[in-house]
């Protein structure tokens, strides 16, 4: 009996968490990646070199959209772009514009204490006629 009544409990704590939104800490998952380090990750090609990768979305254009697309980008150790996470998106095609052309792209890797890091890089980019 007080085994099921443990696994009720653990059952009405983890849907409560889901209900208030809790964030379930998984290993390997978003915490890995720095915030900082003491030198940032850089696009090989800088930054002329992604924007000439982008296109902009027929339909956003063709609709007037202008605005901005930030996202956070996870650079690993080798310089490559792991995910992409939109925190303020656009629309009619840009987001995903934005994060088809940064997951291609290789970044020189952030360092800290003269070894390769994983970091999180938080970009901007500009859609206007």
């Amino acid at each position: 009996m007080k085994t099921k009544s443990v696994v009720l409990l653990l059952i009405l704590f983890l849907l409560a968490a889901i209900k208030m939104d809790a964030k379930i800490v998984i290993p390997g998952g978003e915490e890995e990646y720095l915030p900082m380090a003491e030198v940032m990750p850089e696009p090989v090609d800088g930054m002329a070199g992604i924007m000439k990768k982008m296109v902009y979305p027929p339909i956003a254009k063709s609709a007037g959209m202008e605005g901005r697309v930030i996202v956070m980008a996870f650079i690993n150790e080798r310089g490559g772009v792991d995910d992409v996470k939109i925190i303020k998106g656009l629309g009619g095609g840009c987001n995903e514009e934005v994060e088809k052309v940064l997951k291609v792209s290789k970044f020189k890797p952030g360092i800290n204490e003269g070894k390769p890091v994983k970091v999180k890089l938080t970009m901007s980019f500009v859609f206007k006629k």
